[in-house]
């Protein structure tokens, strides 16, 4: 017998704004890549997914794969090129695409913070910046009240929501790692931004409250269980439970109680970021097995160790692990709030890992689900290949294979899978 998942559960894709739409020059990351070293292979990510000019034909390929829901985001360089000058073109581009989506009878879930910030933010510190939290707030506030005017039949154009994407993974690679922009390293920096997302999340959840009384506003999260290169190790148990505590849960538990206990035991009370979660969206690609190791400060004291066998995806990217889905699902339960599924991939150009991927991280959703978790839909990262970052075009994330030279696109077989899969609200 097939399995089934709840009625009305969502299926989707995920993307971002910089990584798809293409053009983002009033972004910090475009200044990023103009920097050598900085990207892979010196790619670029130019016309990305060709999202802001012909975003709709993909859209059409989302309908054609049965989807009933697409995650993405607005770029804030975008709609605020400047401080105090907002470009009302750019907010028009972005309802048009949203209406595109309604029209196809698919749901929009907006992100508002995916990774990136506007220029002129960062020139004045990004996340260290004092003013970027009532910034974003104002940021977050003007364009949920621009896209709650009523679509057709009343309802809003946009009313489920995400503040920021992955914070504490972003920022450790930011100012820990330096692999993304504006590359500091320092505990110090890294603590500071810290406690400023928090407080960012915070003042977006209320502005958009403000503008839709009724929105559901969340946070996406990338969880990633951490266990024991060596269970017999007392220092390998100690990493892991530090590295669990800080990537999974540290900010997580600040959203629930007001409270964010820091990366290495200090304390900050964030009262006006109590209870600030409508819903929990669970980012989960693969776990870490840790073992402590001295020579590698920067990297938190930590050494990554896959076990013998592993299976890995492209570029090394991840080990392959579905029952770390099923544990953090069992773990988020605790916060007694719907989940969503709101990226879930791996990079495989050949497409022979991933429809396996598919289905066995689907088994441990619907075995979740059996087991009490509230789990309202999931989200394929991603629909057509994409700009990963900092390693530029290397990685394959797509249902879709893209050539970015001429945007041409080419269905992989686990789209066909996953459409199927959708149309039926089953796995086969």
């Amino acid at each position: 017998m097939p399995t089934r998942f709840p009625d009305g559960f969502l299926w989707g894709t995920a993307a971002s704004a910089y990584q798809f739409e293409g053009g983002n020059t009033s972004s910090d990351w475009w200044a990023w890549e103009q920097q050598p070293g900085r990207i892979l292979n010196g790619d670029r990510s130019g016309l990305a997914c060709d999202w802001w000019r012909h975003a709709e034909a993909d859209f059409d390929l989302m309908v054609a794969l049965h989807q009933n829901a697409l995650r993405l985001s607005v770029e804030w360089g975008r709609l605020e090129p400047e401080e105090g000058r907002w470009d009302r073109p750019a907010e028009e581009r972005y309802l048009e695409m949203l209406r595109g989506l309604r029209d196809r009878g698919i749901e929009p879930l907006v992100t508002l913070n995916h990774f990136t910030l506007p220029r002129w933010v960062a020139e004045r510190g990004g996340w260290l910046w004092d003013g970027i939290v009532p910034a974003f707030g104002a940021f977050a506030g003007r364009f949920a009240r621009a896209a709650g005017r009523a679509a057709s039949g009343g309802a809003p154009l946009v009313d489920f929501w995400i503040t920021i994407n992955e914070p504490v993974g972003h920022l450790i690679s930011a100012y820990i790692l330096g692999r993304f922009a504006p590359g500091r390293a320092g505990l110090a920096a890294f603590t500071r931004a810290l406690v400023r997302s928090v407080q960012a999340h915070a003042v977006a959840y209320h502005a958009v409250h403000e503008a839709q009384p009724a929105a559901r506003v969340g946070l996406a999260a990338y969880l990633r269980p951490a266990v024991p290169a060596n269970p017999r190790s007392p220092l390998d148990r100690w990493v892991a439970r530090r590295l669990d505590h800080i990537v999974n849960w540290m900010y997580l538990d600040a959203l629930a109680t007001g409270r964010l206990a820091g990366p290495f035991g200090v304390r900050f009370r964030v009262p006006q970021a109590s209870g600030t979660m409508d819903f929990l969206g669970v980012n989960y690609y693969t776990r870490s097995r840790v073992a402590f190791d001295l020579r590698r400060p920067g990297h938190l004291f930590v050494r990554d160790e896959p076990p013998s066998g592993a299976v890995i995806s492209d570029g090394g990217y991840s080990e392959i692990y579905p029952d770390g889905l099923l544990a953090v699902l069992g773990a988020v339960r605790r916060y007694g709030l719907p989940v969503y599924i709101t990226e879930n991939g791996l990079p495989d150009a050949d497409d022979d890992l991933r429809p396996g991927f598919i289905v066995e991280h689907l088994r441990r959703v619907a075995q979740a689900v059996d087991e009490g978790c509230p789990v309202r839909g999931y989200y394929h990262w991603s629909l057509v290949d994409n700009f990963e970052w900092a390693d530029g075009w290397s990685l394959r994330f797509g249902l879709y294979a893209l050539d970015p030279a001429t945007q041409v696109r080419t269905a992989r077989p686990s789209a066909a899978l996953y459409g199927e899969i959708s149309r039926s609200n089953a796995l086969p």
